[in-house]
């Protein structure tokens, strides 16, 4: 901190400022002189002192401030949630689609062998629903440039309509992780690197013999920011499991090993696109995500939501299986 001393019409004014590395103290000191002397009479001292202050905490050369990206306004939000103790925040988009139509069903294979009855069928319609939450572990470290999270992600997949067979859940696939995560802030040509995190993915079924699906993997996420565009690239390496633990050996060959992500957020509309092992499989066996949450009315916490997903993997129990599903429903919390 440090004071100045401005002679304003007789009276001597003691101003309180920080100063940027990009603007000196005796930057501002010049910016206030020079404002004062074109000033006008109805202007006070705290407005030049706003004007000067936006323009040390601009760009050098008397620039505006630069304007905030989507994904960066995400990140301040979690950074003031992370300064609270015991902060639980969304990971992933959270939301619930009452109505999920799948038009090629749902492969009902294994359960019937299962349950003993080759009458066991899966309607193509159902509920599904996402919880991902995550907490920080450790935050501030190296100078605070490093901060370590955990999450876990539930995708529940409900036949909540078929009465025939006693509504069950067809599927729930478990995610817990852990990271570190960097947030360098890197820009070239207007593209800012705004978050980087490395750490390690498991995700299984919870079911056991011939139902049970699960893979480890190491993971990366490096998330870019063009204006209200967010950009994430995510390869994973698979953990190898050895053969006679491995319930889903060619499970790379359908879900590839990396995946890439847009959002973009649009007045107070989000539209997200998801696209993996397109390239690496010919585009034979990849898949492809589309959804778009949106205001309803005034209410503040739910929005609608719509979901159009295409291609392998959309569970584990069917992650060989294709796909055509689009769902309508409700979102909590979605990527920006």
């Amino acid at each position: 901190m440090q004071c100045s001393s401005i002679v304003f019409t007789g009276a001597v004014l003691c101003i309180c400022f920080f100063c940027p590395n990009t603007f000196a103290a005796s930057g501002l000191d010049q910016c206030m002189q020079e404002k004062l002397a074109t000033a006008a009479d109805s202007v006070t001292i705290g407005d030049l002192r706003r004007q000067c202050l936006q323009l040390a905490v601009g760009v050098e050369g008397g620039n505006p401030p630069k304007q905030k990206g989507a994904v960066e306004k995400r990140l301040e939000q979690e950074r003031k949630n992370v300064a609270r103790a015991f902060s639980i925040m969304p990971h992933r988009p959270n939301y619930i689609l009452p109505g999920a139509y799948n038009s090629h069903g749902y492969n009902a294979e294994y359960h019937q062998r299962t349950n003993g009855d080759s009458t066991y069928e899966f309607d193509k319609v159902e509920a599904q629903f996402q919880i991902s939450i995550k907490s920080p572990l450790v935050v501030g470290l190296f100078d605070d440039s490093m901060d370590i999270y955990a999450a876990y992600t539930n995708h529940s997949f409900w036949q909540v309509y078929n009465s025939d067979i006693s509504a069950p859940f067809r599927e729930t696939n478990h995610e817990p992780e852990a990271w570190v995560q960097f947030n360098p802030g890197w820009e070239l040509f207007g593209i800012v690197n705004t978050s980087n995190s490395f750490g390690i993915n498991h995700k299984s079924n919870g079911q056991s013999g011939e139902l049970s699906r699960s893979w480890n993997r190491l993971i990366a996420t490096l998330v870019f920011e063009y204006g209200d565009l967010g950009l994430s690239f995510t390869p994973w390496y698979r953990i190898p499991e050895s053969e006679g633990d491995d319930d889903n050996p060619d499970i790379t060959r359908y879900m590839g090993h990396y995946e890439v992500g847009a959002a973009y957020k649009w007045d107070d509309h989000t539209f997200s696109l998801m696209t993996r092992n397109g390239l690496e499989s010919d585009f034979r066996r990849g898949a492809i995500q589309a959804s778009w949450s949106f205001p309803l009315g005034d209410w503040p916490f739910l929005r609608g939501y719509v979901q159009y997903y295409s291609g392998y993997g959309e569970s584990l129990i069917d992650y060989n299986q294709y796909v055509n599903r689009v769902g309508v429903g409700l979102s909590l919390s979605d990527w920006l």
